[in-house]
């Protein structure tokens, strides 16, 4: 399902304030603000010769977003080819950038990949602080509001506030909710919350897993546990491993991301926090190492604060 009214993005006519649009450039002030204002005090009121001085000052404000050398290299060699030896402005160098970040971040498909038949299960997956319980939630929200009956687990049995958090996220929502008691064997509520939603003719089972750190070999042998349990009620399930990882984290995100993916067979990020992060840059260096489609955003706090993400809306708003 959609979060982005794709007519939305083809139309030139600007999006209200209170479209999705608006949301994820809000989301990305502190990012935008900050690099920006980088990249402005290159330039004098009569612009600015691109020669390798500059260039060099643009690699190093670049670098300052997380955005990776690879990434900052290609903005930086872009701009090179095409103004070297010219005098630029402010307008000409944000363009070039927006391109190439759009570019660099575009992707087939954002969209969940559900099951032709059954319930759709959805693990998520991430360390602790990173968000990921309160993105199961906002998840859900969408799923149910556009029609969809959700059934949540929370099988993250050893942190007793996550289990109160996913409750309480359930009821506010509406869908029901698979609990064991603490520090009960996770795998055990992923099977049971599968079980339940195939009881119910749910169509979507999404299933919360422990966060604790990528480094610990246990957590990582439950995930692949977890996995194959799901797999014994439901084949090919599941159908989606969502990775949730803190914007504001920034490059210490990549390592989450190497360690979760290994051993959880990752098909999609989830980024979140983005609004109180001046490194929304770090989703590059993500893009490019694990070619791990970025499937979600967060832009808030709120239930609904959540959204599709899109290479060229965010690089948009990144910029502009």
């Amino acid at each position: 399902m959609a979060f982005w009214n794709s007519k939305k993005t083809e139309d030139k006519t600007p999006e209200p304030e209170t479209g999705v649009f608006s949301k994820m450039r809000n989301a990305l002030t502190k990012t935008r603000q900050a690099l920006n204002t980088d990249i402005r005090d290159l330039f004098k009121s009569e612009g600015r010769l691109v020669d390798d001085e500059f260039l060099g000052e643009l690699f190093a404000r670049l670098i300052g977003t997380d955005m990776g050398v690879s990434s900052a290299e290609a903005v930086r060699d872009d701009i090179g080819r095409r103004f070297r030896a010219r005098v630029v402005h402010l307008p000409d160098v944000l363009d070039s950038i927006t391109q190439q970040t759009s570019e660099r971040l575009s992707q087939e498909s954002t969209d969940i990949q559900f099951a032709e038949s059954g319930p759709t299960v959805i693990l998520v997956v991430g360390v602790n602080g990173s968000g990921k319980t309160t993105s199961i939630g906002k998840l859900a929200y969408h799923l149910h509001s556009t029609g969809h009956k959700v059934v949540l687990g929370a099988g993250d049995t050893f942190r007793a506030a996550a289990v109160e958090q996913l409750t309480v996220w359930a009821g506010r929502i509406g869908c029901e909710i698979v609990t064991g008691k603490p520090e009960a064997d996770p795998a055990s509520v992923a099977f049971q919350t599968v079980e339940k939603a195939v009881e119910m003719g749910a169509d979507v089972a999404i299933i919360d897993t422990a966060g604790r750190l990528q480094t610990q070999t246990n957590l990582m042998q439950q995930l692949d546990k977890i996995r194959r349990v799901i797999g014994k009620k439901i084949e090919a399930a599941p159908h989606e491993v969502l990775l949730v990882l803190d914007a504001t984290a920034g490059q210490n995100a990549i390592s989450q991301a190497r360690g979760f993916s290994d051993a959880a067979g990752c098909t999609g990020i989830v980024l979140s926090k983005l609004d109180g992060s001046a490194k929304g840059g770090v989703i590059l260096p993500i893009r490019e190492q694990f070619q791990l489609p970025v499937k979600f955003v967060g832009l808030g706090e709120g239930i609904e604060d959540i959204a599709k993400f899109d290479a060229a809306s965010f690089a948009k708003a990144l910029f502009e």
